[in-house]
């Protein structure tokens, strides 16, 4: 069997993080979603994966690089083109375009290939679902889950008869109209003859094109409907909830790295904490080269980033704070998202840090941007 990856995506939903980062790279417990996805597939000694690339498409092949720390074989197809002025300017194809422009380029899908969205942690048993979909003599398989009926406004859903076989989609019905509560989870197993389906040249989206074509034409197509671990990050509130589920332990197989300090705190290397009158409860992972000033507060589920600095006063609750940010004095950052200039908090309302009026934090890289504390005024 052989993988594909969904990775060309702008990930508008998860904006600002994707503002510098493709979705795929956005991190849990410190490493890129897509590595999780790439360590999963190698278990089951799936170690030829094609990844299809756009936007920032640089900054997933540089960290990826050809799989061999992975002991997998990866490869790479850019959709995009330079314009006259050299600029690199990406152009997705769809879902089903870009399997087929790598299809055309190189014939790369000649076995059964199960296709992954890059923005996904999952358990999934690959064998157990190969197995399936050649029992049933699928030439094209969905993995669905099933979710709370209140939930289905979010996703595909998936009509099938008794045997799994599919009848019909929903895309993101209202609760009311839908007819199931399964839905589709961005994991495919295709054969080969079903990319000969996919029109050539142009954008084509797997689940709103190719999916009812399937279904015109007769083609043998199933659901899967499987429990497994799925960790979907379709939305910036989606990434807090997730973060404080991991940091809760309650994902299997997924551990907060680091050493542990006492019960529930955990730091990389060479952190610098100063525990007069600093209070400190878990879970709490502090990165490497962190900085935590006496008489600061730390409330778990909190992820925070190398290099960062919290400084003497402050208190963050419940809050995920990405590399290098300085938290300045007597601040309060409670259950928020922190990413470089923005915050966002659970809600998915995004703010720029110039919109505080005091400023709430800065780049701990940056020491000229640092906000003197109350105290040292007074002197």
């Amino acid at each position: 069997m052989k993988a594909m990856i969904l990775a060309a995506g702008k990930g508008t939903r998860v904006r600002p993080l994707t503002f510098d980062l493709p979705k795929p790279m956005i991190p849990v417990l410190g490493k890129p979603v897509m590595a999780y996805l790439i360590e999963h597939l190698a278990k089951y000694g799936v170690n030829e994966i094609m990844v299809n690339v756009s936007y920032l498409h640089e900054k997933i092949e540089e960290y990826f690089g050809e799989g061999d720390q992975y002991g997998v074989q990866i490869g790479y197809s850019f959709e995009g083109y330079t314009n006259d002025k050299g600029e690199v300017v990406p152009e997705a194809l769809g879902s089903a375009g870009g399997m087929k422009k790598i299809q055309e380029f190189g014939g790369f899908f000649d076995d059964t290939t199960i296709v992954l969205c890059g923005d996904a942690v999952i358990n999934l048993d690959l064998k157990s679902a190969l197995f399936e979909h050649r029992r049933k003599g699928a030439k094209a398989s969905v993995i669905c889950r099933e979710v709370p009926w209140d939930k289905v406004e979010s996703y595909g859903v998936v009509v099938s008869d008794k045997n799994g076989a599919i009848q019909q989609f929903q895309e993101k019905p209202k609760q009311a109209e839908a007819l199931s509560n399964f839905v589709s989870t961005g994991i495919y197993i295709f054969e080969p003859e079903i990319l000969d389906l996919i029109p050539a040249g142009k954008v084509f989206d797997i689940g709103s094109e190719l999916f009812p074509l399937l279904i015109e034409k007769g083609v043998p197509f199933f659901s899967q409907n499987r429990t497994f671990s799925w960790i979907d990050i379709g939305s910036v509130k989606d990434y807090w909830e997730v973060s404080q589920s991991v940091m809760m332990g309650e994902v299997a197989h997924m551990d907060v790295p680091g050493i542990q300090l006492a019960d529930g705190i955990w730091a990389g290397l060479n952190t610098s904490i100063d525990w007069e009158g600093t209070t400190i409860e878990g879970p709490v992972y502090i990165g490497s080269g962190c900085k935590i000033e006496a008489g600061s507060t730390i409330i778990g589920p909190t992820w925070i980033g190398h290099g960062s600095h919290i400084c003497a006063g402050a208190n963050v609750v419940r809050s995920v704070l990405f590399e290098y940010t300085r938290v300045l004095h007597n601040v309060k950052l409670e259950e928020m998202i922190v990413f470089k200039d923005y915050s966002v908090d659970r809600a998915g309302e995004m703010r720029h840090v110039s919109e505080y009026g005091d400023g709430e934090w800065t780049n701990a890289r940056d020491r000229r941007n640092k906000r003197r504390n109350p105290a040292e005024a007074d002197k």
